[in-house]
């Protein structure tokens, strides 16, 4: 079973506006509104691929409410802490430039950590947690360290995407993917990266590091992913860019909706770069039909 986790979830509301003054009243043009969190996204789209997931995290308060129906009428299956204060509204702003206003979120409890442990604490071998996203501010920052040790005690496999320190330390527990960007791994190892052939020793000192499989993806230009066994080389399809939001957690749930159903790393990767890039060009998350689309034109070279 795949569980993802979520600890500082959202209620994302998109406004659209012709214009936006300041000190005005201003009136949308069109608005929504969606669960948001990395976790969450990678959920929904495994959906997309009737992969079956669990959602784990923190919600609290009418906006946690909406976030536990709204998955729900999806299907998709939830086991959250419920916390005292309200999940937060994330505000984002569209007219000509898109702003966004990210509310900080509930305060968590040790005992509502306790809790999340307890519920991990559950899984065996034949699962798979995903870590995905910041830590809120009130919970410790080796959060995901401990998160991981508890997997790597019950030998259920993980993934992370998060950056920085919070990446580097769960490395030694050798996580069976990690998905930086260009730009997080050129943070990571203090230098700049802008092709796929930067990429790749850097990526081979991550594995080195532990990670079991990498995944670097670099916008328009590509994708690398890096094991002990192989190095790919994905050529993106091409389209017009509408949201960058979720992309890399689309690409998340790709690979491991084909890693669960194939075990096949190349296919896995396809299907990763395929749904990445058809969140792209939505102005929501990726359907199973455009990914599908999509693959024919995602070209991967093995490098020697």
């Amino acid at each position: 079973m795949i569980y993802t986790l979520t600890l500082n979830p959202s209620v994302d509301y998109i406004v659209k506006l012709e214009s936006f003054q300041i000190g005005e009243l201003n009136r949308t043009v069109d608005e929504a509104k969606f669960p948001g969190g990395k976790g969450i996204n990678v959920s929904r789209v495994l959906n997309q691929f009737d992969t079956r997931s669990k959602a784990l995290g923190f919600v609290g308060g009418f906006t946690g409410t909406y976030i536990e129906h709204y998955l729900q009428k999806e299907m998709i299956d939830t086991d959250f802490v419920h916390v005292d204060e309200d999940t937060r509204i994330n505000v984002k702003l569209k007219t000509g430039q898109e702003s966004e206003i990210n509310a900080k979120g509930p305060k968590i409890t040790e005992q509502n950590f306790g809790l999340l442990q307890q519920k991990i604490m559950q899984l065996g071998p034949d699962d798979l947690l995903v870590l995905a996203g910041s830590i809120p501010s009130s919970l410790p920052k080796t959060t995901y360290e401990e998160l991981v040790k508890i997997c790597s005690d019950s030998r259920a496999q993980f993934v992370v995407d998060a950056e920085g320190e919070l990446l580097k330390k769960v490395l030694p527990y050798q996580p069976l993917l990690i998905k930086p960007n260009h730009h997080e791994l050129g943070e990571l190892f203090e230098t700049t990266i802008t092709t796929a052939e930067e990429v790749i020793p850097f990526g081979k000192k991550l594995v080195e590091m532990g990670a079991k499989n990498v995944i670097v993806s670099l916008a328009g230009a590509g994708a690398v992913l890096i094991n002990s066994q192989t190095t790919l080389l994905a050529e993106v399809p091409k389209g017009e860019v509408k949201n960058s939001v979720g992309a890399g957690d689309s690409m998340v749930a790709g690979f491991l909706a084909a890693f669960v159903e194939t075990s096949n790393i190349e296919e896995a990767f396809r299907y990763s770069v395929a749904s990445g890039s058809a969140t792209a060009f939505s102005l929501g998350l990726c359907t199973k039909e455009k990914v599908e689309e999509l693959l024919p034109h995602v070209h991967i070279k093995k490098i020697q």
